[in-house]
């Protein structure tokens, strides 16, 4: 069983190991042997061009702010929305439970025309506010955080509710902090999703002021920005947007264990 989880493991991680080594080749070197870990010539030109020559710490840093907008509130408003829908009683709770898990069925290229003219309507189109306010709220977000909530046993709240808290100082104060398994998975799903995020970016925005760092890779693996291949600095790119999202995965993977006991008083 080791050996071969050891041997896919290796499968998958192999091309970023290419991709790494590549990135500190010359375009030569990266030509004649694209495959191999070992640079002929180590050196940094790709990294150097990239922070130093173009506009890549901007589409760094619109791409975070994004990511963080989108992170805080999407764990703010599904957590809310999976409570509501879990704890709540209210006419019509089974539809808008319905249509959250039918949304989520519906694919994301066709909702991309309609998006564009929403945005557009309401004055958002390219600007930080058209490309946060759609991602805020995801159907598997709310689906995520209402299943967690109902594994949480109700006698808890009521201990809460007996001793004269509301409703929202109950899930603020009681039942959001046992969530936190739920909570850092929404975390990682929205960051991830957030940063590596493309059709959305396209539609909402324009300027090359708010180029995120998915436009602005996709324009170098096409061409745009450079002449001939150019692997190293396409590479190099692709490295630098890959190490946000395996930190963030490894430093929380340890929290994505469901644990709810302990939770009832004895």
């Amino acid at each position: 069983m080791y050996a071969v989880l050891t041997v896919l493991a290796v499968i998958y991680v192999f091309p970023f190991l290419v991709q790494v080594a590549t990135s500190f080749k010359t375009d030569a070197d990266a030509a004649s042997n694209p495959a191999s870990l070992v640079p002929q010539t180590f050196t940094t030109a790709a990294y150097e061009r990239l922070f130093l020559n173009s506009d890549f710490p901007l589409w760094f840093a619109n791409s975070a702010i994004v990511t963080v907008a989108v992170c805080l509130g999407r764990v703010f408003f599904a957590s809310l929305a999976g409570y509501a829908l879990a704890r709540l009683r209210f006419r019509g709770r089974g539809v808008i439970f319905a249509a959250v898990v039918a949304v989520m069925a519906v694919p994301t290229v066709v909702l991309l025309i309609p998006k564009f003219l929403v945005l557009n309507q309401l004055g958002l189109y390219d600007s930080y506010a058209g490309m946060i306010i759609p991602l805020l709220v995801d159907a598997a977000g709310v689906f995520i955080m209402k299943n967690f909530f109902e594994s949480i046993p109700v006698s808890v709240e009521e201990q809460a509710r007996i001793d004269g808290a509301g409703t929202f100082r109950v899930f603020w104060s009681v039942v959001l902090p046992m969530a936190r398994p739920a909570l850092v998975t929404i975390v990682i799903l929205s960051f991830q999703g957030s940063w590596n995020e493309l059709s959305h970016f396209i539609v909402s925005a324009q300027s090359p002021e708010l180029t995120t760092l998915t436009k602005g890779v996709a324009s170098l693996a096409s061409g745009q920005l450079s002449q001939g291949t150019q692997y190293p600095i396409k590479l190099a790119a692709a490295a630098i947007m890959t190490v946000p999202v395996a930190l963030l995965f490894f430093i929380f993977q340890r929290h994505l264990t469901n644990t709810s006991e302990g939770a009832v008083k004895g």
